[in-house]
């Protein structure tokens, strides 16, 4: 699916093994008004922050979480436009001409994950990398919390078939089918890790070793993480659950 109409995508030039293809700024022309709308200015990359600034006006910006290719090229950003930051609290809404963003918390990748709704003239849905357009996201321990975003993507399935504008990677047609994948992918996961530790692995990186073997060596450190994401969230007993037609239900 490609970029819908509404919005514009200025890529940063920041590609690699975390990034994919580079940190997703999503800018929202202004409809009515004089301003336009930012998501995530990105890093602090000179060419991108100007690329984006040259656009014209911009009333604000919204900040799905606070990891450096997404976050951490604010300063530069309001130096050059003066924009401020500007997303409601979860469950409060904007309105940008004949869009409606509303905040929804979605905790789980990192502690401070907002997505943000968009209504109206438009329906689609700003996930940061709490879903990202290709591949699935890393939740690493202690910031990222696997309950939380368990709870998150259910969350997020509940929206409906609209689209996805991920912090990464292309957009998707339908974040309820997004979330609902990323589900059974993690439930698959817990049982991979249930099945380590059945083998004998104690650590988050003897756990790696044997769940992660086909996986890019790159990323090990961010599987590790999110491995001990999985042994806590399992340690605590989150992983009783009644399944539900994604999989996951209710605590038993």
């Amino acid at each position: 699916m490609g970029t819908p109409p509404w919005v514009t995508l200025i890529r940063a030039p920041n590609p690699g093994p975390m990034t994919l293809d580079g940190t997703n700024t999503w800018l929202i022309p202004p409809r009515g008004g004089d301003a336009a709308l930012v998501v995530d200015p990105g890093p602090d990359i000179e060419t991108h922050l100007s690329a984006l600034a040259a656009h014209g006006p911009i009333r604000g910006f919204l900040l799905t979480h606070h990891h450096p290719d997404h976050a951490a090229g604010v300063a530069r950003f309001t130096a050059l436009t003066g924009a401020p930051r500007v997303d409601p609290a979860p469950g409060e809404s904007l309105r940008h001409g004949d869009l409606v963003v509303t905040t929804l918390a979605t905790p789980g990748h990192t502690r401070d994950s907002l997505s943000f709704r968009v209504s109206g003239a438009a329906d689609a849905v700003f996930t940061g990398d709490t879903v990202l357009g290709r591949g699935t996201t890393s939740v690493l321990w202690p910031d990222g919390d696997l309950g939380a975003y368990l709870s998150s993507l259910r969350l997020l399935a509940e929206q409906g078939p609209i689209p996805v504008l991920p912090g990464h990677g292309p957009v998707l047609p339908d974040v309820s089918a997004a979330a609902a994948a990323y589900l059974r992918h993690r439930r698959d996961r817990l049982e991979q890790v249930r099945a380590a530790r059945r083998a004998g692995a104690v650590t988050a990186r003897d756990v790696v070793e044997i769940v992660y073997a086909d996986v890019d060596r790159a990323v090990w450190p961010a599987a590790e993480a999110t491995v001990a994401a999985q042994l806590a969230y399992l340690d605590r007993g989150d992983g009783e659950h009644i399944a539900g037609p994604d999989g996951w239900g209710g605590r038993e």
